[in-house]
């Protein structure tokens, strides 16, 4: 994960040494362990590029690297396929090596189409002045852009900052190839002009599939002096992902499924499903891919060779590398139980569980109130404490004992039987109404933005609470504070939009049958880096840590992409077993059971965030608390955040 960022000038008054002090903490917050600013100009423009860098492999690189042409690149991304590095090399500067290697355009997008991973970058050719920039076709870093008044300046960065001028706001890059902008005929003409070179995938019979926003909604919301063109000579990016089966059997569907409407959600009705063979062995082969993907994200991480024992015992202090976003439900608990395959198992796991106090508080009265007033009657010190925990522990499940928190619990209980001797530490993350309020205005509204939902608002909230890990460890005895530092946090996102998992897709299924549920899931993934991961990448890198996607690895997607419909999801049965079904299926055979049947429930239902402020808001409606309002000083926001 890094912050990068580069600042692009046209004309002598704009030129600067520095990033705006704003756009410089934000960037620095997403990479705190190395910063670096390089400075490039010439008669014709200046750019100013900036690099923080989170290190999660090999050697610390620091960022942005300039080789001795001149050329300069920026990366925020990692490398866990499609291209070889090495478990102690740098991703960074493995790419930058292939970059500089480069003789044409071609080159170039050869080898990003090579990369399978998350990936945003920034990347200047001296020679021919020309800039270039992108995501990876799912959008899973994000990547903004800013355009100064009349085409004097323009900025691209991993995150925003405030912008007063309003007709100009930062947006994000659209994830639907690489731009590139002649820098010098820019400076000369101030309109700008982006060449795209947009993502296609080229089946064997040489039929082309493209998942792209059309050139008019690229530039709807582009000043006009900006425009945006195909490149003159048709280049695109090879897609590595397959497109959506999307084949329909040739019985109609209800008879397809033997009519089992009215099958109960039972561990039964999984096993009937596992007893076809053919069922079992795709199962299989979606939780060996998935289990590769989980594999790649949680092994190449920098891990304490040496735990310092602790003082009560002769175990270790063995910190957890790993941290999920974690509600008891069916796509958090698969990969809880992935990671515990893949990593040592005397390091612990953290599991990140976000709650948000529900309107009804319950005032607690001691336990011993009425002990106390007796005459001659003393509590032994020790006594009394653990009656004040237990009593602080019985109130704080009252506040926030939402669903979420009880799947999670339970989910818990599950992961323990399977692995006891894994250490799982569930943190329980508690959030008010007036630390909401406070850390929505000073640092999440900034993040989310150019997103602007009531859906935007309660994810992005709730994202962040849960990635930032500060909350407590309840055991039987005692209540104790903790703080996740695990800087890899592992998140479901991509399982609900392959595998029907939302209500709008049971809706869509009844309303136009299979066929219309699968142009809701192809739209789904077309649309997930606008809808989504920008946002994701944003807030959960505000806390120095890297968000990781494993259910849109690209194997993942292809396979799933591959199967037809009723081989993933089955929405003739109930809530609890027809959407997502091949998940739950894997779940049973890699030994869950109860959260094998639990039906969907959204982040901002389960956590009860949705139910904290206003109740009677859209989820599509404009958030009013979302819009940013000038900070009173940028030095109380850092003080309130540290």
């Amino acid at each position: 994960m890094c912050g990068i960022c580069c600042s692009v000038s046209f004309s002598v008054e704009h030129f600067s040494k520095d990033l705006k002090e704003d756009l410089l903490y934000n960037l620095k917050r997403r990479g705190p362990n190395s910063s670096k600013q390089l400075l490039k100009s010439n008669e014709y423009y200046q750019c100013l590029f900036s690099g923080h860098v989170l290190h999660l492999r090999g050697f610390l690189t620091a960022q942005p690297l300039e080789d001795e042409r001149g050329n300069v690149f920026l990366w925020n991304g990692e490398v866990f396929s499609g291209i070889k590095v090495e478990a102690k090399e740098n991703d960074t500067q493995i790419m930058f090596n292939y970059l500089s290697s480069c003789k044409n355009e071609s080159d170039i997008l050869s080898l990003f189409s090579e990369v399978q991973g998350p990936w945003s970058f920034i990347y200047y050719q001296a020679s021919n002045h020309h800039l270039w920039f992108g995501r990876d076709f799912f959008g899973r870093r994000s990547l903004l852009w800013h355009f100064g008044n009349l085409g004097k300046s323009f900025c691209l960065s991993s995150v925003g900052a405030q912008t007063p001028e309003v007709a100009n706001p930062w947006q994000e890059v659209p994830a639907s190839g690489i731009f590139r902008i002649d820098l010098k005929p820019t400076s000369i003409s101030k309109s700008v002009v982006l060449k795209l070179y947009p993502w296609k995938y080229i089946s064997k019979e040489n039929v082309t599939n493209e998942c792209v926003n059309s050139l008019t909604q690229i530039s709807a919301n582009l000043p006009t002096f900006v425009s945006v063109i195909v490149n003159e000579a048709k280049l695109y990016l090879k897609k590595t992902v397959v497109p959506l089966n999307m084949m329909l059997p040739q019985a109609s569907f209800n008879t397809h499924c033997s009519n089992i409407s009215s099958v109960p959600p039972t561990r039964e009705t999984l096993e009937g499903f596992l007893a076809d063979g053919n069922m079992r062995e795709i199962v299989q082969q979606f939780i060996d891919v998935l289990s590769i993907a989980v594999k790649r994200r949680v092994l190449c991480l920098p891990r304490d060779e040496n735990p310092t024992p602790s003082e009560d015992s002769q175990t270790c202090n063995r910190k957890a590398n790993v941290a999920i976003l974690f509600s008891g439900g069916i796509d958090s608990m698969v990969i809880a139980t992935l990671v515990d395959r893949h990593i040592p198992l005397d390091e612990p796991i953290d599991l990140l569980n976000v709650a948000f106090m529900t309107k009804e508080k319950i005032i607690p009265t001691s336990f011993n109130e009425k002990k106390r007033k007796q005459k001659n009657c003393e509590i032994p010190y020790e006594e009394s404490s653990k009656n004040v925990a237990a009593a602080a522990v019985a109130s704080s499940d009252k506040q926030f004992s939402v669903p979420d928190r009880i799947t999670g619990r339970a989910g818990l209980k599950e992961l323990q039987a399977a692995s006891p001797f894994r250490t799982w530490n569930f943190v329980e993350i508690n959030v008010s109404l007036e630390e909401l309020q406070k850390f929505r205005r000073a640092r999440i509204c900034h993040l989310v933005q150019p997103l602007d939902t009531v859906l935007d608002d309660s994810i992005g909230c709730a994202v962040w609470f849960a990635s930032r890990g500060i909350g407590q460890l309840v055991t039987q005895d005692e209540v104790q504070s903790y703080q996740s530092n695990a800087k890899v946090v592992l998140t479901g996102i991509g399982a609900d939009e392959q595998l029907a998992g939302y209500s709008r897709h049971r809706v869509r299924f009844q309303t136009h049958g299979l066929e219309g549920l699968n142009k809701e899931i192809e739209m789904e993934l077309c649309r997930i880096s606008s809808r989504n991961l920008g946002r994701d990448d944003r807030v959960i890198g505000d806390h120095g840590k890297e968000a990781r996607f494993p259910y849109l690895d690209e194997n993942v997607v292809s396979f799933l992409n591959s199967l037809p419909i009723w081989e993933k999801a089955n929405l003739t049965l109930p809530r609890g077993i027809g959407e997502k079904l091949i998940l739950r299926l894997a779940a049973l055979e890699l030994g869950l059971t109860t959260s094998a049947l639990l039906p969907k429930r959204a982040m901002q239902f389960g956590s009860r965030i949705a139910k904290m402020e206003k109740n009677n808001e859209k989820a599509s409606d404009k958030c009013g608390r979302l819009q940013v309002i000038s900070l009173e000083n940028l030095s109380i926001e850092k003080e309130i955040t540290t």
